[in-house]
């Protein structure tokens, strides 16, 4: 045995003698768990890339990873940091070739879990297969990870292409390498605009974009943004104060800013991005110099108006055929009208008609309007819509030939030519619509052992609000009536809340609307005169407490009965108040009241303001005015719009050339430089008319105050108005 032991050595070396010294090639590691996943795998569609693998190598700050393309994608060549949203710091990126070079701006160790998304700049194979994307790093060697692209949109089920949340971009000339205006919106924002932060907006190629573009040729919002810059294909534009906290984005590039469309025969969409999320736009298509071609795809359509004068207050009638396109129930209707001073600030779904149904819900952003079917609304073709007199549209304000432009599912038809008639021409007069009887009932029901409380009553703290109702003084019908929750300035009301989040009697709302610090709920079921209901809002909803302690008093209305149903205070970092019955309401009066005699005792709730100042107080806080109220013609109180919404909790709606004032079923409205106003269909004359200040209508208190059951009283101790209720 210990004979063979020495034997194997020497074997071994004898063999290792006379072979060639051979040194074993030293190869790199491999990265490892690859993953590469487009947002969109359609062919010829271009989409976000996430790319995900694991370290097997340290790389410091500098080193670089390598993404390469096969020749069949389409890379922009101006991709850059802004592309890149990488879950470590990213120092450089750069392009040549088929290749993209991330330079890293830290140190990543061995076994890090790599991820990032190539957000914008690669557009997918034209043809459907199977496509190798290399991988590698400056201490790895290369590997390869197979994408599959197909040719269908049913192949990916997490595409977002072409879902609702899809944007529209209107363009006013559609020619290539036209210098025209761009519409971009309106995008609901998965968060609220922040005054101060960047809007970028990447356009398919830079050669559309000139060097600089100005602020005044851009909007956001109806508003001018505080700063536009244009790096390559990028536009990143300021928001501005004045639509801080919007979740809804319009932003319009007029044709003074210098845009020219790309070249014809090629599907373009348009990103923008926010709070580190991209938004897709619908694609647009852009035709050849000299085509007769139209985006319209449907008829055109004849507008039919009750009075042709510029600026008249008028109805609308028109229809459209939109072939193999139906519309459905609960399906959106858009209607774009010449200009957004043609759309008041407040629409009653009660004004509008489809196919003779009155609609379930009606909005706007700048000059548009949607109108949405409701869900007894039988699927059809022909869409028919009459928008009445009541609504309060106007004509253009200059004569000339104009066009309506109305959308289904992505459809969009462009009516005929309609006149709109100058100053002086001969024109039809309007025949209003009438208006239907205002709701109410001659013996309210009794809510004085109705009750209001929250479910959260910590200060600044989101809560639910649990509201009992002991009876309706009329029926309230499912998804037309509802039931208005006012909340006191100092609550943070969001801008849309989910009708889940939301119940009446145990059941789900049909629908949740919300103006200012007013939420409408619309019940799911019908609710019988003399019944009460429970009203659950949910902590979901996002409703949050005052910042201060106080005590805060929630109204609650019904939309078919008169004045308020009740209201009840509530504790916020303070205990819980007792809740004593509130007095009936008094019936608003027909036309405007005596003034009443000054008084000197000032209601808890009352809020008070001087003249000439920029401020109220309400529960003993101080709030700001955006303008001071002043006294016009020597004994004319007027005070900004703002002030009947911050501090009377009033459904208020303005722009510079009209307001609307909202309390139940009563809406008060307002013409800027006029001294008309109307109380539904009942014209009246004010004492002075309404003004606008620095963009804020300035309006008679005591018209409002009158016809809305409000009471006005003078406080000598402090010089002060208070109203109150």
């Amino acid at each position: 045995m210990e004979k063979s032991k020495k034997a194997l050595p020497i074997m071994l070396a004898t063999a290792l003698a006379t072979t060639p010294f051979v040194i074993a090639p030293q190869s790199a590691s491999a990265i490892t768990d690859i993953s590469i996943d487009p947002d969109d795998d359609e062919a010829g569609e271009s989409t976000k890339y996430t790319i995900e693998f694991t370290l097997e190598e340290d790389l410091k700050s500098g080193d670089k990873i390598y993404v390469k393309f096969p020749k069949q994608f389409d890379i922009d060549s101006d991709i850059d940091e802004d592309d890149i949203d990488a879950d470590f710091k990213v120092k450089e990126v750069s392009f040549s070739g088929r290749e993209i070079t991330i330079k890293v701006g830290e140190k990543l160790e061995a076994d890090d879990e790599i991820s990032f998304d190539i957000t914008d700049g690669i557009t997918n194979p034209d043809d459907k297969g199977t496509y190798s994307i290399e991988i590698r790093t400056s201490n790895e060697s290369k590997e390869t990870e197979d994408v599959k692209i197909t040719s269908g949109s049913s192949s990916n089920s997490g595409s977002k292409k072409g879902s609702s949340d899809d944007y529209s971009v209107d363009i006013d000339d559609t020619t290539e390498k036209k210098e025209t205006q761009y519409e971009i919106g309106p995008i609901k924002l998965d968060d609220k605009l922040v005054k101060g932060d960047w809007i970028t907006v990447t356009f398919p190629s830079s050669d559309m974009l000139p060097s600089k573009i100005s602020k005044d040729d851009v909007d956001i919002n109806e508003y001018e943004p505080d700063s536009v810059s244009v790096s390559g294909k990028k536009v990143e534009i300021k928001v501005p104060s004045k639509v801080d906290g919007k979740k809804e984005l319009t932003l319009k590039f007029y044709k003074s800013a210098g845009i020219k469309n790309p070249s014809a025969g090629d599907k373009y969409t348009i990103d923008v991005k926010w709070d580190g999320v991209t938004y897709q736009s619908e694609k647009f298509d852009i035709k050849k110099s000299g085509s007769s071609s139209s985006s319209s795809t449907a008829s055109d359509f004849t507008v039919s108006l009750s009075d042709s004068s510029a600026g008249a207050r008028t109805s609308y009638t028109f229809e459209a055929d939109f072939g193999k396109t139906e519309l459905k129930a609960d399906s959106e209707v858009i209607i774009e009208f010449p200009s957004s001073d043609m759309i008041p600030g407040y629409l009653n779904p009660d004004d509008f008609r489809i196919n003779g149904k009155t609609v379930r819900k009606v909005g706007s952003s700048g000059n548009k309007i949607s109108l949405t079917t409701p869900y007894n609304f039988s699927s059809s073709k022909t869409v028919k819509v009459d928008i009445d007199f009541n609504a309060w549209i106007t004509n253009p304000k200059s004569a000339g030939d104009y066009t309506l432009k109305m959308t289904v599912d992505g459809k969009t038809a462009t009516s005929k030519t309609f006149r709109i008639n100058g100053a002086g021409a001969v024109t039809p007069t309007p025949t209003p619509t009438p208006t239907p009887t205002t709701p109410g009932t001659t013996a309210p029901a009794n809510n004085s052992t109705a009750t209001i409380t929250l479910t959260n009553t910590a200060v600044g703290k989101q809560t639910g609000v649990n509201i009992a109702v002991k009876a309706f003084g009329a029926p309230l019908v499912k998804q037309r009536d509802f039931i208005e929750v006012v909340f006191p300035v100092g609550y943070k009301v969001p801008a849309y809340i989910a009708p889940a989040s939301v119940s009446v009697n145990g059941v789900a709302a049909s629908f949740v609307a919300v103006r200012g610090q007013n939420v409408l709920v619309y019940p799911a079921q019908d609710i019988a005169a003399g019944t009460g209901a429970n009203i659950v809002i949910g902590a979901a909803a996002n409703i949050v407490n005052p910042a201060a302690k106080n005590t805060y008093t929630i109204n609650v209305f019904s939309s078919e009965e008169k004045g308020l149903l009740f209201g009840r205070a509530v504790g916020v970092g303070v205990p819980q108040p007792a809740q004593p019955a509130q007095p009936a309401p008094q019936p608003a009066p027909q036309q405007p009241q005596q003034p009443q005699q000054p008084q000197t005792a000032v209601p808890a709730n009352a809020a008070l303001f001087k003249v000439n100042n920029k401020s109220f107080t309400l529960h003993g806080k101080v709030y700001p005015l955006q303008e001071a109220p002043y006294l016009a013609n020597g004994n004319t109180t007027m005070v900004p719009a703002q002030f009947f919404k911050e501090a009377m909790a009033l459904t208020t709606q303005w722009n510079n050339q009209t307001v609307a004032i909202i309390k139940g079923r009563t809406v008060v409205r307002f013409t800027v430089d006029s001294n008309k106003a109307y109380v539904g269909s009942q014209e009246f004359t004010l004492p002075a008319p309404v003004a606008l200040k620095n963009g804020m209508p300035m309006v008679p208190i005591r018209f409002v105050t009158d016809n809305l059951g409000y009471k006005v009283g003078w406080d000598a101790k402090t010089s002060s108005v208070f109203v109150y209720q």
